[in-house]
């Protein structure tokens, strides 16, 4: 059979065939440009150079006659000539440099500007040959008539500066300034002058500038033209930390009182800017009498007649309110406080319709100059605590704080979640008072938003679970309710993102919640979700953070059945899984192990499960495996662990016999060659490894004691429990005696008492137990471990080992070669862990026989006294 062709139906009229010929002469006019950028023979032979020159002659060539791309990659690349061939570069090129940079382009010149800086900064050749070299094209191309070429230069030329000894300044520079910084001159030019000047005045004693520069600073602040005028007012700071504070005093705050009246708005603000930069150089009569009543006219004005100092001033007002703060009368701190206030819900009155009067549309501009002014109060948040006291914030600030955290726009909460952290310092012991908008901005939108306050948030929890050195335990307890759910949902929302960055980063900070919440919590509201990120997330960064953070609340979960559980969910979930993927995060996931564990821990649950892998199907992971058994190596003792060395080396001759991948192989037999080299540490302390097997022996001490104190705290609920059955039992025998003879009322009294003396001398010395053991939680540790819960720092040998050794070997989690072989499930995991109610069920059957022994024995005294007595 022939195949069926089937045609599509095609419309010939003439529309859509005029329709088709447009598109024919689109498609042309899109490849006409294609053709007309290829180069003809003529201007390919014109670019080509002879391949025989050496880098100076071709460079020479390529300046003399090139085309302008040519000689603009001569000048890009002068840095690295003047590395080879200084002197030829400086003899041969650098003079036609100079010849083609007087009818170069823009582009030529700013890579001139650029390169000539890179050469003063790698310093190869002396300051003396650049200035004689260099330093004169840079002063000619100075007042280039592109604006941008222009600052390009004087960039250099003010780098240069710096570098350049005092004389060759003074003769090079500042007498040539003179001449252009005269009202004749360009305006470039006289701007040129100003920013020089600002650079000059560290470089002189105050007798230089005051005879050689300030006479000029003067004539350029009354210059005629605005920018000019701004120019000099901002560069008035550089020369008042140059001359000192008696010279400031006298010359440059009259010129910036001036200046702070001038006509011209952007005048104006220079001025004050540079006022504030400048606080620290007046006294306490100057900022009285001169600073004080001016800045009072600008916050007057700001409202009323010039709204463009309004950002400026809510920028600096936090460094004004505190740079004042000493002379403020009462009404002055309150109106700077009230003026602080305004500004902080500027544009949010129409909103709230706080503001009847403000009924027309606000335009953009309006808009953006508002929201820069919130984000500017946002800003200066930290330091108006400071100027009303931390002990007035709830009076004073917390509305403002409260609408800030609360703004409708993200820049402003943005800032408030910087700033988050230096509030909350700030407030110590107050702190939770901005519990609430923690919450809020955990739940926050905008990812921006959590993002910045996710990187000050381990320190911000703990100041919230701590609250302060005089915080009561009430107000901690209150905190946490509600944060655990505002940090589930914070996490949630960033891994339903694109932002897969600010998901690891926050992954990587929820670390630190076992300092600052229970075990229990950590276990069931982010332990289980850490794991759940490993194997379903597709980031490879997110599922590492998430793979060390999990590590990191198994290490401080207090139950073991906890561990086991996930210890063994580790293992047959990721370690045995049935995607590659997983089984590669396995092995990510035990390199945290071998970090955050003791060598034992990791050769007890890991060490079998991590061989298995050798058998893998997947050549990239026994690859990364390979990669890994030095690491794995390095975690065993002998001899107590001689029999998982034994297996490693096993597993190691299986793969250079039985590898049939090159890759792999060509790693298992690099492996092998280290692994030769290495030495193996011995359960005796060596110099060699004697700081690695101290913090091994803290961290195993410190697994240890998590199973003591549980396990005392098991015995504790225990007693507690036993205790109240025995007063049961006791009210039940006194509600029967009173019922009986007397006769019988004795005989029972005398079998009570020994039974409640073993009972209450058994408790004594359980107490006893807990209270060493809640004593070990309260000591110090090495400084290496400080961030580690509270455990004992003092380890004797003989103290430790006697209490936890007998338990540790039987609440241990063992796994046997043929249990990984096997790939054993739930059940059999469970079987190979003894339980916590078969240990409760052998406690109870011992105390039954022993009580049952005092009793009978306490029938027999009674019947003896009988047949004594009658």
């Amino acid at each position: 059979m022939h195949p069926i062709i089937i045609f599509s139906k095609m419309d010939f009229s003439q529309s859509n065939l005029f329709g088709y010929i447009e598109d024919l002469q689109e498609l042309t006019i899109i490849e006409r440009p294609v053709r007309r950028s290829l180069k003809t023979p003529e201007e390919i032979e014109r670019l080509t150079v002879d391949e025989e020159l050496s880098d100076i002659e071709r460079a020479v060539y390529l300046l003399s006659s090139g085309q302008d791309i040519q000689g603009t990659s001569v000048v890009a690349n002068l840095p690295v000539l003047m590395r080879q061939n200084p002197a030829d570069t400086l003899r041969r090129v650098l003079p036609k440099i100079r010849e083609v940079l007087h009818v170069a382009g823009v582009e030529m010149q700013l890579t001139a500007a650029v390169s000539f800086l890179t050469v003063l900064q790698e310093e190869s050749v002396s300051i003396h040959t650049y200035s004689h070299s260099f330093l004169h094209i840079i002063l000619q191309n100075l007042e280039h008539r592109d604006a941008g070429v222009s600052n390009a230069w004087l960039e250099t030329l003010l780098a240069v500066i710096e570098a350049l000894p005092k004389e060759t300044i003074r003769h090079e520079i500042l007498n040539p300034l003179v001449s252009k910084a005269q009202l004749s001159q360009t305006l470039q030019s006289r701007l040129v002058s100003c920013k020089i000047m600002g650079k000059l005045a560290n470089k002189f004693e105050a007798h230089i500038i005051k005879r050689e520069i300030l006479p000029l600073v003067k004539s350029l602040c009354q210059d005629v033209e605005y920018e000019v005028r701004t120019c000099m007012c901002r560069q008035l700071e550089h020369i008042a930390q140059g001359i000192g504070t008696e010279l400031t005093k006298t010359v440059v705050l009259p010129e910036l009182i001036e200046l702070a009246r001038d006509e011209g708005s952007s005048v104006r603000l220079a001025a004050f800017e540079t006022l504030v930069n400048l606080l620290d150089m007046f006294d306490a009569d100057d900022r009285s009498q001169t600073v004080l009543p001016l800045v009072k006219s600008f916050c007057e004005k700001s409202f009323k007649a010039d709204e463009s100092i309004l950002v400026s001033l809510s920028f600096h007002l936090g460094k004004l309110c505190n740079g004042l703060y000493g002379i403020f009368t009462p009404e002055q701190h309150l109106r700077f406080l009230e003026f602080y206030k305004k500004l902080s819900t500027l544009g949010l009155q129409q909103e709230n319709g706080h503001n009847d009067n403000q009924l027309q549309l606000q335009t953009l501009e309006q808009e953006k100059k508002y929201i820069s002014v919130r984000k500017n109060c946002a800003y200066n948040f930290p330091a108006m605590i400071v100027f009303v006291d931390p002990k007035n914030f709830h009076l004073e600030l917390y509305s403002i704080f409260f609408c800030l955290c609360h703004d409708p726009e993200v820049p402003v909460r943005y800032t408030m979640a910087i700033s988050f952290y230096e509030v909350a310092k700030l407030l110590n012991s107050g702190v939770y008072a901005i519990h609430k908008e923690l919450v809020t901005l955990l739940q926050d939108e905008s990812l921006e938003v959590l993002d910045a306050l996710v990187g000050h948030l381990p320190e911000i929890l703990e100041l919230m679970t701590n609250g302060g050195e005089n915080s009561g335990s009430e107000s901690k307890l209150l905190s946490i309710p509600d944060l655990i759910p505002a940090l589930t949902t914070a996490e949630q929302r960033a891994a339903t993102s694109l932002k897969w960055r600010t998901h690891e980063k926050l992954l990587q900070k929820y670390a630190c919640l076992p300092h600052i919440i229970s075990s229990d919590q950590i276990y069931y509201r982010f332990l289980h979700r850490m794991l759940t990120i490993i194997l379903t997330n597709n980031v490879l960064p997110v599922q590492k953070a998430a793979a060390r953070t999990l590590c990191v609340y198994l290490r401080y979960n207090r139950k073991q059945e906890q561990r086991h559980e996930v210890i063994q969910k580790l293992i047959e979930q990721l370690g045995q899984g049935k995607s590659y993927w997983n089984r590669l995060r396995f092995l990510d996931t035990c390199e945290f192990i071998m970090e955050l564990f003791s060598k034992s821990f990791f050769c007890k649950y890991f060490f079998l499960p991590v061989l298995e892998l050798t058998h893998d199907p997947v050549a990239n992971v026994r690859m990364k495996l390979c990669y890994l058994l030095p690491k794995v190596k390095s975690t065993l003792k002998i001899p107590t662990d001689k029999h998982l060395l034994q297996q490693l080396e096993l597993c190691i001759r299986k793969l250079l016999c039985q590898e049939k991948d090159k890759d792999v192989l060509t790693i298992v037999k690099r492996t092998v060659l280290e692994l030769d080299r290495m030495e193996i540490s011995v359960d005796a302390f060596q110099k060699r490894f004697y700081e690695n097997d101290i913090l091994d022996q803290e961290k195993e001490r410190q697994e240890h004691l998590l199973l003591e104190m549980e396990q005392l705290e098991k015995e504790k609920q225990q007693n507690e429990g036993r205790s109240a059955n025995v007063n049961d039992k006791m009210f039940e025998k006194k509600r029967r005696d009173s019922k009986t003879s007397s006769v019988l009322t004795k005989s029972i009294t005398l079998s009570v008492p020994g039974s409640s003396s073993g009972t209450s001398a058994g408790k004594e010395d359980k107490k006893s137990k807990l209270v060493r053991s809640q004593s070990f939680s309260t000591q110090a540790l090495h400084p290496k471990y400080s961030n580690i819960d509270k455990c004992p720092n003092k380890s004797s040998a003989t103290g430790y080992t006697s209490s936890v050794s007998g338990m540790g070997k039987s609440c241990m989690l063992s796994f046997s070669d043929d249990s990984f072989r096997s790939h054993s499930t739930g059940n059999s995991g469970n079987s190979a862990f003894p339980s916590s109610s078969s240990s409760r069920n052998l406690f109870n059957s011992a105390d039954q026989k022993n009580n049952g022994n005092k009793e009978s024995q306490s029938r027999k005294m009674s019947i003896k006294n009988r047949k004594s007595n009658s």
